[in-house]
């Protein structure tokens, strides 16, 4: 018997839907086989030794069924809507620096500095978010969300930052930042921007709310005013990370 839990609004019966969405879905790759990339297996498997190559079959090479479609001219609001993982951390440490009176670029710079690790990578995440965001916001703003990733291992009294007790608990009290994080940080802080990139680090939500309900809807017209939308389409507008967008939106693509 079907909960009223399961319907939908239309009297859809939600749990049979998905199931037959997955089902076509398992169908249309039996047509199509997907490849993953070295980058994507590596560690579960000895990058050295390659992806193994199917012979016989067709590769996959334009969208995933699995994955829900992306608009023709996805806008950034579309890649955290299908493409990107919750993003409540962003959004609250956004909201925390709205309160805390920051100016547009620092909380535009909250909102996106970890879309690297809810979109596809976490090693790196500052650097690969900043590149990532560069052509569309102000210098200042990527530079700050490379520069978050350098900077949360450092304390800075002046700003009332100190080392978080996340961070204890997820690499313990013996770790100490490699050499080039403290080259890194070193730069940092002679930079003109270094105060923008420590409110990255001052606003982050190390203890995150589970209940906070907040939409990226509140920040449209922040976007709408820094965040430059190309009218192509993240991934077609020609610009140097352009690749990054369609890598993201057809992640499985074989080429």
């Amino acid at each position: 018997m079907t909960t009223g839990a399961q319907q939908g609004s239309a009297g859809i019966d939600v749990v049979a839907e998905a199931d037959r969405l997955e089902a076509q879905a398992v169908a249309a790759l039996d047509q199509a086989l997907v490849v993953p990339s070295v980058l994507y297996v590596s560690g579960d498997r000895d990058p050295r030794a390659g992806v193994p190559m199917p012979r016989g079959r067709r590769l996959l090479i334009g969208d995933d069924p699995r994955l829900p479609s992306m608009p023709e001219a996805p806008r950034l609001q579309d890649f955290f809507a299908l493409r990107f993982g919750p993003s409540s951390h962003l959004l609250q440490s956004a909201r925390r620096a709205e309160r805390a009176g920051c100016d547009d670029k620092a909380v535009l710079a909250c909102l996106l500095h970890d879309i690297a690790v809810i979109g596809f990578i976490r090693a790196d995440h500052g650097y690969w978010a900043g590149q990532l965001v560069a052509p569309y916001v102000d210098d200042e703003v990527a530079w700050a969300i490379q520069m978050h990733q350098v900077l949360r291992f450092f304390p800075d009294p002046d700003f009332d930052y100190e080392y978080p007790q996340m961070y204890v608990d997820f690499f313990g009290p013996d770790f100490v930042p490699p050499a080039w994080l403290k080259a890194e940080h070193d730069r940092a802080r002679k930079h003109r921007w270094y105060g923008t990139a420590r409110q990255i680090t001052c606003n982050d939500e190390y203890s995150f709310d589970p209940n906070a309900t907040i939409s990226l809807d509140e920040f449209d017209d922040l976007l709408g005013r820094h965040f430059r939308q190309p009218p192509e389409g993240l991934g077609f507008d020609g610009s140097p990370t352009a690749h990054m967008w369609r890598t993201l939106a057809a992640p499985t693509r074989a080429l």
